[in-house]
């Protein structure tokens, strides 16, 4: 038996600021919208965005919670552009982080999960 990640949800505690962060980078990683909150790659894995319940702790379920969430990068090249593109689209995006040869690109959203860009050597396993 083998099974895929199919999506992840990710609650965020301010639904606006949420749906402006992710609408100006999701798009610009090849990601398109479905409807409201709901995102895809078109090739089966979709991004859920609900807004936590009050009350809830992180971890609870409909509670905040997820360390960070990582997208592979064509090259090192796009890691660049991606962040020049959020610039100018007026998110604060971090400096690009050299990971033992890997180019990574750590993007946190208005609650502060991080999302991760990264290009990786030939080779190279994102997680170790």
């Amino acid at each position: 038996m083998k099974a895929k990640i199919d999506h992840l949800t990710i609650l965020n505690s301010d639904r606006e600021a949420a749906d402006r962060h992710y609408g100006i980078l999701l798009p610009l990683v090849g990601f398109r919208e479905e409807k409201r909150g709901i995102w895809t790659d078109g090739e089966g894995f979709f991004l859920q965005m609900m807004t936590a319940k009050d009350g809830t702790n992180a971890y609870q379920r409909y509670g905040a919670g997820l360390n960070h969430w990582g997208l592979a990068m064509e090259s090192a090249e796009a890691v660049e552009q991606l962040r020049e593109k959020l610039i100018a689209a007026g998110i604060d995006a971090q400096p690009i982080q050299d990971l033992h040869g890997a180019k990574a690109l750590f993007l946190p959203d208005p609650d502060g999960l991080r999302a991760e860009f990264t290009w990786y050597p030939e080779g190279m396993s994102p997680v170790g």
